[in-house]
């Protein structure tokens, strides 16, 4: 009976499937996209980054639904692959118009006398089933027959319209093979980390055994397998299968240089960005960067981050934010993470105060001993290696990086003056009231970004003139606004150029000293838990981070040692070929020879902006430092020691500048000293402290208790 049905299928099937088409000719004439427009399509799970020429330098998954990666031609898929498929999926593909009729009696058969039913449905079939989901069949239903007529109908309207080689081109991409893997390429590459082209016999008969079967065991997959007509051992099939499908896929990157940037630009429907970044200048910084982090790694350095931005452009061309080397904190990006600033905000205090003509180039500081009262108590800055070395030009305090005489300058600049300023620089992290800040402002107590500071940077390379960055070149940036004043820029720019400067503190020769022009500053913070150095040639602008994104402090690294070699490695890097050429002076600014009183800085040409030079010798009396006591400080508390006879006990009144003169009032009454030290015989009470001018006018005053 079965014998008879099958034959009756077989004579009466092909005039049957005609009849259907007949009658539901719409159906049957059905246009598909074409083949060209299916791979137009397609979209794969991970999205591009290309580089400023085009050249892929990361590649990203957006999208969660499964994970199929390019297009892969039908050339470059291992012959062994597509002829397994064939054994497994559709052994007469190519003597077929889309119904293989000797499969589809043999499954009747097979059906009708209730033995293990094997597929009919061609590898069209399942390619016009996987285009419209509805064409797939439910087993066991009736409208699961309605079904399958359609899907042999339309498997034959995609014969008429396609080539045999696109059709396996796009089954191929299209398939499911095991969990989440759709496409021979993400199969090929997840469960083997190899390219479709690579693919040998044995790999090839199990992804084809999991084509039918996807989620089925190990042993399964094997014994479908070896019954495929393989020409390698069941053995070989066996050994692959339990190495590769027992594990969790992996699919290794082909090249991951800029995580940061691509989380930032690619997603689901940007499937392919063209960024500013360089691409060879990116694994560059990305290599330098990883290995100072390394040789750092005893004195508990872990994470560091990079930045490379074009001056004129604002075209960032580097972009590393974090140095890989931490696999806790391997997605924390620390371009745009808030660390303290250290010293690296000074530049910006002194500018303010060339362009207020508050300060110049050769103005004299006071670095020695500071106290200064606040609310929240008595302020006390030192200095990095704790030395007072006296009066010193701003030139040479700025470029070793002295902490007093930048706190000195801030009194004159003022903090609510300083704040602002960095505001209009662009730093969204300082937008607390000035009070909050505090003098310590000016030794960069401050959270600020890598992304900030750079910016910054950028500002003073390009006269004053600052503008936004930008990662995509859509995105159009310039120089939109003046805020820094163009000729103390120029001043500050030509100070943290100056080697000589800086030798005070960092010798001659240091990282900081490249073979060509540039500008650069130091930073570190609190409890040594940051490190920067940041600075700029003719054409870039360089910032470098080093230090532990947890926050734990470093072990004897400063500037120098840790960001600093960073970033003369880039620099070089950039100019290899290039020369930086030193800033031309804009007009309003002059250079005079200066000397200094009692040679406390050699002899030098110095720059000026018109109108503030000196027309002598710079002396020590011109000490710029807003006048005030340092001691006894606002509402401070004496008590007289019963121990010690009353004639022999000393307040010591005390008043900046100590090279200049102050008239000292107590009460209201001159007490006939003009000394920065005078030595007082306290007496119970409240009292007022005052110092005064030669015009008899109060500079500074203070009130005190003595009990």
């Amino acid at each position: 009976m079965g014998i008879a049905l099958a034959i009756l299928v077989l004579f009466m099937a092909p005039a049957l499937v005609w009849g259907l088409i007949s009658l539901h000719g719409s159906a049957a004439s059905k246009r598909y996209a074409t083949f060209d427009e299916i791979k137009q399509q397609y979209a794969a799970s991970d999205a591009m980054l290309l580089d400023r020429y085009n050249e892929l330098i990361h590649s990203l998954r957006v999208n969660a639904r499964g994970r199929k990666l390019e297009w892969i031609r039908l050339s470059d898929i291992s012959p062994a692959m597509v002829q397994a498929t064939l054994r497994v999926e559709d052994r007469r593909f190519y003597d077929h118009r889309g119904i293989d009729w000797l499969a589809l009696v043999a499954a009747t058969y097979e059906k009708l006398s209730h033995k293990r039913t094997r597929g009919a449905s061609t590898i069209t079939m399942q390619l016009v089933s996987i285009f419209d989901r509805n064409l797939k069949p439910r087993i066991g239903s009736k409208r699961g027959l309605v079904q399958k007529w359609k899907q042999m109908k339309a498997a034959m309207s995609l014969e008429k319209q396609w080539t045999k080689k696109q059709i396996l081109e796009a089954y191929m991409n299209l398939i499911s093979f095991r969990g989440e893997l759709a496409g021979v390429c993400a199969a090929s590459r997840g469960l083997f980390d190899k390219e479709p082209s690579g693919l040998t016999e044995a790999e090839s008969c199990l992804l084809a055994s999991l084509i039918t079967s996807p989620n089925a065991s190990v042993e399964g997959v094997v014994n479908r397998a070896c019954h495929i007509g393989s020409p390698v051992s069941c053995e070989d099939i066996r050994d692959v299968a339990y190495r590769s499908l027992t594990r969790p896929y992996q699919i290794r990157r082909e090249i991951s240089i800029a995580p940061h940037v691509a989380r930032m630009l690619l997603t689901n429907e940007k499937k392919e960005v063209r960024c500013t970044l360089d691409g060879n200048l990116q694994k560059y910084v990305y290599a330098t960067l990883a290995e100072s982090v390394n040789l750092l790694k005893k004195q508990n350095v872990f994470d560091g981050a990079a930045m490379v931005v074009e001056n004129k452009t604002g075209d960032i061309i580097a972009y590393v934010g974090n140095s890989g080397t931490s696999p806790a904190t391997l997605y924390v990006d620390g371009i745009t993470a808030y660390r303290q600033a250290g010293s690296t905000l000074k530049p910006f205090l002194y500018e303010l105060a060339f362009e207020k003509k508050l300060l110049t180039a050769a103005s004299i500081l006071d670095d020695s001993p500071l106290q200064i009262m606040t609310p929240t108590g008595l302020y006390v800055p030192r200095n990095y290696d704790a030395m007072f070395r006296g009066p010193v030009s701003t030139r040479t305090a700025l470029s070793s990086s002295m902490n007093i005489p930048a706190v000195r300058a801030l009194a004159l600049v003022g903090v609510g003056a300083f704040v602002e300023r960095l505001q209009e620089l662009g730093f969204t992290s300082i937008f607390r009231e000035p009070e909050f800040y505090g003098y310590s402002l000016a030794l960069g107590s401050a959270d600020i970004t890598l992304y900030e500071l750079v910016n910054a940077y950028r500002t003073l390379a390009n006269d004053g003139r600052f503008g936004d960055m930008r990662l995509t070149f859509e995105k159009n940036t310039g120089l939109a606004k003046n805020v820094l004043d163009k000729k103390a820029a120029f001043l500050v720019s030509h100070i943290l150029s100056d080697r000589q400067a800086r030798s005070t503190t960092f010798g001659l020769e240091n990282p900081l000293s490249t073979r060509f022009w540039t500008a650069v500053k130091t930073g570190t913070s609190k409890d040594m838990r940051d490190n920067w150095c940041v600075g700029y040639s003719d054409t870039y602008t360089v910032g470098v981070w080093v230090g532990n994104f947890s926050g734990e402090p470093m072990r004897n690294v400063t500037g120098i040692a840790g960001a600093a070699p960073v970033w003369l490695g880039i620099m070089n890097y950039l100019h290899r070929g290039k020369p930086s050429r030193p800033l031309k002076a804009p007009e309003g600014i002059l250079s005079a020879q200066l000397s200094f009183q009692n040679y406390i800085e050699p002899q030098r040409e110095e720059w000026f902006i018109e109108g503030t030079e000196p027309v002598t010798m710079v002396a020590l009396n011109t000490v710029h430092a807003k006048p005030r006591i340092t001691y006894p400080t606002q509402e401070t508390l004496i008590a007289i020691d019963p121990e010690i006879p009353d004639g022999l006990q000393r307040v010591p009144f005390r008043f900046e500048p100590q090279s200049q003169h102050f008239e000292w009032t107590l009460n209201k009454e001159k007490i006939g000293a003009n000394e920065s030290v005078y030595l007082w015989m306290p007496k119970r009470g409240i009292h007022e402290l005052a110092i005064t001018d030669e015009e008899g006018r109060v500079l500074d005053s203070v009130t005190f208790l003595v009990r």
